[in-house]
């Protein structure tokens, strides 16, 4: 199998920060373990006078009694050929059908392949759906629609257009100046016409907008991360090709102009003029030229930091990008992205990709100073190396060139960043918003962000189930609460299949894990059975654990029940395709996810994925528990303890396969989130055994199995700290991250 990487992950944070589209509910899990027995010797008794006094070295201990986190060490020597026979095994049947997709003779033909893949994934049940972003109580001053709400890529988070007002908005006036929007979207009057509303209606705008964030950025160099910790701040340094406006219609950024050749391989770009590229004090450094793309695309190739898979086989196939990455052409003039002049870009393609222009509003098409590169220490081709002393490109905000709407004047780890209007900007006259700030919140108070906004510190925030109560109790839910849309992000909970680290790889003091060999051996024998995960997913009770942080009346709101959402795409002609040997057609207009159950329901597998009666009879695999099913759970769970006793494993009521899962012992909801993960596994069960992990902290917690770059540096059995947002407009962009490759998202599973 090719080994490949992939692109942005989302992550799934405590602090829910309010964006124009939405109020983004990003909280996670848990509950503190039992500790273990000592394995030690004890010496709290004499010895008898008859024998020898005992040594100073303690006895030699069995080696399935010893704790895991002692005795384990992982060589990874094997590890792809490891990772190889595991996916083979419990992915390989959904690799093939994705692979199959890509011979499709249209888009229509593709996404129904794409549907049937995508139910071999979840069918495996390697991974459990948890929720989407938003679908949350929010109080906010934010004015709705004033940043992009395009589903895919990184311009939702470009902030220069937003507008902000003194005070908070009221629901009636957001579903006024939403439905606006419905009318005027893609007649580039929205803009002025809301600043017009909110006149009318007394309030006042300010030119500077203030959230909170609760990770930083691990790097500033947007051509070397797939994390949107990074991607989220990096964004708002530099501008692109193409920008999806607040309207969502694509606008010419640093391209004017563009052209597309009659066999759609070669798109060229005419480069703006005049544009610069400042160091963070605003000082010129370079002028923008084609050659930066090209740069830019050279240092994405060579970095390997997660999104090169987009421009050479998982996205766009760019001419020879992918033989570029494997050595089989060292020349980078061959790989199909040139600058023809000095303003003037052309890209080549190996074949016809119709989501090509829907990628370029995002950092795998950033472009990159070529001669600033170079003088921060950054080289090309065999020279390149990121460990070189002399190498700071990206290392911090000071280490970077801008050519976008913001310069970063402050980045203060776990305190602070702050983001102020660049004076060089191209488009300077259209920045309405001439400072950002992000404020670190830890989430150890769950009523912080609520205070905060109250006080005007942050300018919204979601509100979490004690944050609402609070609102209550003031009089402001009543006056200012609404529910946020969702989106196009699906957060899962993965199931670590092959767990080798049982210590946080960063710091081995957090995250102890309590289990022995034996506890550890056997639940990694368990978890590559599929009627094992099938048992365990069909067991989480989803609304339970969503209301720990939405709260009961909401709880079902923003569930998800798929990866790639149920509605991301839609038939565009008739489809024949094959489902377990019967020739089935659907109809022009048939959503994604009546594809995607059609086939779960052909392989006996009972979660629902989509529900033609949701969304009030339009469809939606949104907004219901699909996946909690306890008889369904006991039914698997039986064909599991026989499989696994033919291999000499016994499950019992007093042989239990031992869990853990870690948290955030700061936060009460990620300790609420993860005992109802302990109690819905052991209750439905009753032969597993969830241990609470706690990591301290958020930092702790995300280090377990957020920041982990390979699966096994995954500390946890099971982690819902992250999901995956689109990066363009097809599934592809969803279901490459669960292929063969070092990164993306099959890495939570404890693979690559």
């Amino acid at each position: 199998m090719s080994k490949k990487i992939k692109k942005v992950l989302a992550l799934a944070l405590a602090l829910v920060m309010v964006l124009a589209l939405s109020a983004c509910s990003k909280t996670e899990t848990p509950s503190s373990s039992e500790p273990a027995s000592s394995t030690q010797p004890s010496s709290s008794e004499p010895a008898p006078s008859s024998e020898p006094e005992p040594s100073s070295e303690p006895e030699p201990v069995e080696p399935d009694n010893r704790l895991a986190a002692e005795a384990y060490e992982y060589d990874p020597t094997n590890y792809y050929d490891e990772s190889d026979a595991i996916y083979d095994e419990l992915l390989g049947e959904y690799y093939d059908y994705y692979q199959a997709a890509f011979d499709a003779k249209n888009n229509s033909e593709r996404w129904a392949l794409q549907a049937i893949a995508e139910a071999k994934l979840l069918g495996s049940a390697i991974m459990i759906p948890t929720t989407t972003q938003g679908g949350n109580y929010a109080i906010t001053r934010v004015v709705p629609r004033t940043a992009n709400t395009t589903l895919w890529g990184n311009d939702s988070d470009r902030f220069h257009q937003i507008l902000v007002a003194t005070e908070f908005l009221t629901p009636e006036m957001r579903n006024e100046i939403r439905a606006k929007w419905n009318e005027l979207a893609g007649t580039g009057t929205f803009e002025e016409w809301v600043k017009g509303y909110m006149t009318e209606k007394g309030y006042t705008l300010k030119d500077n907008y203030t959230l909170g964030y609760t990770a930083d950025p691990k790097t500033w160099d947007g051509l070397n991360t797939y994390r949107s910790a990074d991607s989220e701040a990096i964004v708002n340094t530099v501008d692109g090709l193409l920008e999806y406006d607040i309207e969502n219609v694509q606008q010419p950024a640093l391209a004017t102009s563009y052209e597309v050749s009659e066999d759609g391989l070669t798109y060229t770009f005419k480069i703006r003029e005049g544009v610069i590229w400042t160091d963070s004090q605003g000082r010129k450094v370079a002028d923008v030229k084609a050659d930066d793309w090209v740069a830019g695309m050279q240092h994405l190739l060579e970095a390997g930091g997660g999104l090169e898979g987009l421009a050479a086989n998982d996205g766009v196939k760019i001419k020879n990008a992918q033989a570029y990455i494997d050595g089989e052409v060292t020349d980078f003039a061959e790989v199909g992205v040139k600058a023809v002049d000095e303003y003037t870009l052309e890209y080549t393609l190996e074949e016809k990709c119709p989501f090509f222009l829907s990628l370029l509003g995002y950092n795998v098409f950033f472009p990159m100073s070529r001669d600033y590169y170079v003088s921060q220490g950054g080289k090309f081709g065999d020279e390149y190396n990121a460990e070189d002393e002399a190498y700071l490109y990206g290392m911090d905000p000071d280490h970077i060139a801008y050519n976008g709407p913001y310069l970063v004047t402050n980045a203060t780890e776990a305190n602070q960043i702050v983001f102020d209007a660049n004076p060089n900007y191209w488009n300077a006259d259209k920045i309405n918003c001439k400072k950002i700030t992000w404020l670190f919140n830890d989430g150890s108070d769950d009523l912080k962000a609520y205070n905060d906004a109250i006080a005007g510190t942050i300018d919204g925030c979601g509100l979490n189930t004690a944050a609402a109560e609070a609102a209550k109790a003031d009089g402001n839910f009543e006056k200012y609460a609404y529910v946020s849309d969702t989106n196009a992000t699906s957060y899962m909970a993965f199931f670590n299949v092959n767990r080798n680290q049982y210590v946080n790889y960063t710091d081995p003091s957090v995250g102890v894990s309590t289990k022995t060999m034996d506890e550890a051996t056997r639940y990694n024998a368990a978890m590559q059975n599929i009627h094992f995960r099938r048992a365990m997913a069909a067991s989480l009770d989803r609304g339970s654990y969503n209301a720990q942080s939405v709260g009961e009346e909401l709880k079902f709101n923003n569930l998800r029940n798929s990866y790639v959402p149920a509605n991301f795409v839609a038939l565009e002609e008739d489809v024949t395709v094959d489902i377990n040997g019967t020739a089935t057609t659907f109809k022009a207009g048939t959503l994604y996810g009546e594809i995607l159950q059609a086939q779960l329901d052909a392989d006996g597998v009972k979660f629902l994925v989509y529900d033609p009666k949701a969304d009030n009879g339009l469809g939606s695999g949104d907004g219901y528990d699909g996946w909690y099913n306890p008889e369904y759970a006991k039914a698997e769970l039986a064909i599991a303890i026989e499989e696994l006793a033919a291999q000499g494993i016994e499950i019992s009521a007093d042989n239990k396969i031992v869990m853990e899962i870690p948290y955030a012992g700061n936060s009460q909801l990620r300790t609420n989130r993860a005992n109802v993960f302990k109690q819905s596994f052991e209750n439905t069960l009753g032969v597993v055994e969830v241990r609470l992990l706690d990591c301290g902290d958020t930092a702790g917690w995300l280090d377990a199995g957020y920041y982990p770059d390979y699966g096994y540096q995954m500390n946890a059995d099971l982690m819902d700290v992250s999901g995956w947002g689109p990066d363009y407009g097809d599934p592809q962009t969803y279901l490459a991250t669960m292929t063969p490759a070092p990164g993306g998202m099959v890495k939570s599973c404890g693979i690559y």
